[in-house]
């Protein structure tokens, strides 16, 4: 049954395709042109560092002196320092890809990535600053009240996650982490590049693939402004954000947009997917996880809004 459905909705696709050549095109191109001046510049050279960083060992001489900071405070591993302060800091994906290359390099363990991947793998303060607080809501005085809203729940399910795996009553590591010693050379500044190019067009694929599934969707409208906007937002969370602007109420606006940012839309979980499959992690779990953080945000976002 299953693959009889994803059958049919290839089909269609197909279908769309082929009637709306127009819409295609232009949907096709909006997706590239919003990756190759956005998410091109800014996370290809990061991905590159952190591919080169990992492969040389280079990282261990950041994450010491960050672990020596955060250890009291937050119990994470060594190496769950860097996709930790990476993720919350640059955003998504890179914090899923930088934790999937370091359980591949046996770095750390798959239940420390599980959790690690549900923490870190969120939209940067940089795009809550600039596209929905600015942009969209046009209300930057919220801003702290957004990043308390969104990082508070992830950080806090890591913080018992992490300490549960650390004292090993339900998770302990996978394999050994084999010694090894820190060198960098020109293969793996090669490979590293390779690497990140290769990153970066899987999520350009996956960003021009679900802006022509969104155009296709605006191309029938169904139902109330709300419902077209939570078919969005659910899909693609730019999209969504952008959609709520069309809402009067602004409680309701301020907190369809927590909830989208948050979720990060089906799209997002597609690139995650991608980034992640490799190292054997579970996206079932970061779904249902990120669904729970996108409730516990609005929830959080709507009542420091309401004591405002």
């Amino acid at each position: 049954m299953r693959k009889t459905i994803s059958v049919i909705c290839v089909f269609v696709f197909i279908l769309f395709i082929l009637l709306f050549p127009e819409v295609t095109v232009h949907a096709a191109a909006d997706g590239l042109l919003l990756w190759y001046t956005s998410l091109l510049p800014t996370l290809l050279p990061l991905g590159i560092l952190s591919n080169i960083l990992i492969a040389s060992g280079y990282f261990h001489y950041i994450t010491k002196y960050l672990y020596a900071v955060i250890k009291p405070f937050y119990p994470i591993s060594r190496a769950g320092v860097f996709p930790l302060f990476a993720g919350l800091l640059f955003g998504f994906p890179l914090g899923s890809k930088i934790t999937a290359d370091l359980v591949s390099s046996h770095e750390m363990s798959k239940a420390e990535g599980n959790i690690l991947i549900c923490i870190c793998n969120n939209l940067s303060p940089v795009f809550l600053n600039g596209y929905v607080f600015c942009t969209c809501l046009k209300r930057p005085d919220l801003l702290p009240v957004g990043i308390v809203s969104l990082y508070l729940p992830p950080l806090f399910y890591g913080f018992f996650g992490l300490l549960r795996c650390k004292k090993g009553t339900v998770f302990s590591p996978d394999t050994k982490k084999p010694t090894s010693r820190s060198q960098l050379n020109f293969k793996i500044i090669d490979a590293g590049i390779l690497n990140g190019f290769e990153t970066l067009t899987k999520l350009g694929g996956y960003i021009m693939f679900f802006s022509i599934l969104t155009a296709f969707i605006r191309m029938f409208p169904f139902g109330s402004e709300l419902t077209q906007t939570l078919c969005a937002g659910i899909l693609e969370v730019t999209t969504g954000i952008h959609k709520t602007s069309a809402i009067r109420s602004f409680p309701l606006r301020f907190g369809l947009a927590l909830g989208f940012t948050s979720f990060g839309g089906i799209c997002g979980l597609a690139q995650t997917s991608s980034m992640i499959k490799d190292a054997g992690l579970s996206t079932t779990h970061y779904l249902r996880m990120k669904t729970v953080f996108a409730i516990s945000s609005v929830c959080i976002g709507m009542l420091l809004l309401s004591g405002m």
